[in-house]
């Protein structure tokens, strides 16, 4: 199995995180209702068994703790993933919510980098700062050593918008970590 676990402990942020990329319970708490949902699907359209326990300064915003999820499960993602060896690495998805139809193109190519391209028509959805989808695709994308694409092609909600991006992540995320092979997926030997 293809699995981490990661505490992260600051003084905005408590986390205590454990992925399995071959399936398993998804249970995520993080103090932020609609955050809780986006990873949620992330985490069912990915396959991925993961469960997530956060006590965040929420009383500031959800800043800290989107964003160090984020850094947290990009953590995750690295180890679990570890050389690489085997994986189809790359992947892409299209998916539609209602109005919005969203785009993720991504590589595990060791070199991250992310491209959001997705306005958010509200600023907020329930609890949740609808910037901070940015924050954590980019805390996510470093930390796991992911080329990141994605982008909003049309969409008037933002909570439409912002779970076409979570759910689209996640069937590519899924599709990029399956195992076809036994050698890197790379010209160069190595990842």
């Amino acid at each position: 199995m293809r699995t981490a676990q990661i505490t992260r402990t600051t003084k905005e942020t408590d986390i205590c995180l454990n992925l399995c990329l071959d399936g398993g319970t998804v249970d995520v708490h993080t103090g932020i209702g609609f955050f809780d949902h986006m990873l949620t699907a992330f985490a069912f359209y990915g396959g991925l068994g993961l469960e997530v326990s956060v006590n965040g300064d929420l009383e500031v915003d959800g800043h800290h703790t989107v964003e160090d999820v984020g850094i947290v499960l990009g953590q995750a993602v690295k180890e679990a993933l570890g050389d690489r060896k085997g994986i189809r690495r790359y992947a892409s998805a299209f998916i539609p919510m209602d109005e919005a139809l969203c785009f993720t193109a991504l590589d595990f190519s060791n070199r991250p980098f992310l491209v959001f391209d997705a306005e958010m028509p509200q600023p907020m959805i329930g609890a949740y700062d609808s910037c901070l989808t940015e924050e954590f695709m980019r805390a996510f994308a470093v930390n796991s050593g992911l080329t990141l694409h994605t982008k909003c092609h049309y969409g008037k909600n933002a909570h439409h918008i912002t779970e076409a991006l979570f759910k689209s992540l996640g069937v590519a995320v899924k599709e990029a970590v399956t195992i076809t092979g036994t050698g890197v997926t790379s010209t160069k030997g190595v990842l």
